[in-house]
């Protein structure tokens, strides 16, 4: 039996840990906000162990920040550390296109990738129908898990696909208190997931660059925004 509860409390340990990245992701817990193990183990019921566990699970990914004697709050990126996401994810993702975009056509014989892009696709039209429909929620779930399908498919490297989904979710952490107050919106949120698919469909590393590149160059232009809008200083209040 002690291998069987230690399944289960894993399982339980993972379960939380998703969670309340959710809650993050969603705004409900704010940058800042603090917390402890008590207070979310009495909020779902279950013991201290895989609370703890998680916790420090969503610390290791960045997410929340722990003090001793005061439990956890959730991590407050700046704007800084945003470009720096952006940047990171610029030189990553431009030598991964260059280098190990799939060429896909009907006669290939490598059948799997070719049905892992009808399915990233399908994930990317939802992505870009909620992009431009303004629906966060649904953009960012939808949006994550296209990144984290795409980054294992191209790169072909666990360890590279890890590192940019954890800057993927840490980008989408920072974002959400501002674009929830953003009456321009729609002007910012990226609806180019099909546009990727495509040209890495065809082959078209170049295409695929071009798309990122443009992206990226957009949420760079984001951040020059926020910047503006708190006076240089680098580091707005989440209220926007």
């Amino acid at each position: 039996m002690p291998a069987s509860g230690a399944v289960t409390r894993n399982t339980l340990r993972r379960q939380i840990a998703d969670a309340l990245r959710d809650e993050v992701l969603a705004g409900r817990l704010q940058p800042g906000e603090e917390f402890t193990v008590k207070q979310i183990a009495e909020q779902y019921g279950v013991s201290a162990t895989p609370v703890r566990e998680a916790l420090v699970d969503l610390c290791a990914q960045g997410l929340l920040d722990s003090d001793q004697h005061r439990g956890f709050r959730v991590h407050q990126f700046s704007v800084d550390d945003y470009r720096g996401m952006v940047e990171a994810r610029m030189l990553v993702v431009d030598g991964i296109f260059r280098r190990h975009a799939p060429q896909t056509t009907p006669a290939d014989p490598e059948v799997s990738v070719g049905v892992a892009l009808v399915s990233i696709r399908r994930r990317g039209e939802a992505a870009a129908r909620a992009a431009r429909a303004g629906d966060l929620d649904v953009l960012i779930g939808y949006d994550i898990r296209y990144w984290r399908e795409l980054g294992r498919l191209v790169a072909a490297n666990d360890y590279i696909a890890d590192f940019l989904h954890r800057l993927r979710v840490q980008a989408w952490v920072f974002s959400v208190p501002y674009l929830r107050s953003d009456r321009d919106l729609l002007g910012w949120l990226w609806s180019g997931h099909v546009d990727l698919v495509d040209a890495i469909t065809r082959g078209d590393a170049e295409g695929a660059v071009a798309v990122v590149r443009a992206y990226n160059a957009r949420s760079l232009e984001w951040a020059d925004r926020l910047d503006a809008r708190a006076g240089g200083a680098g580091r707005p209040d989440a209220t926007g």
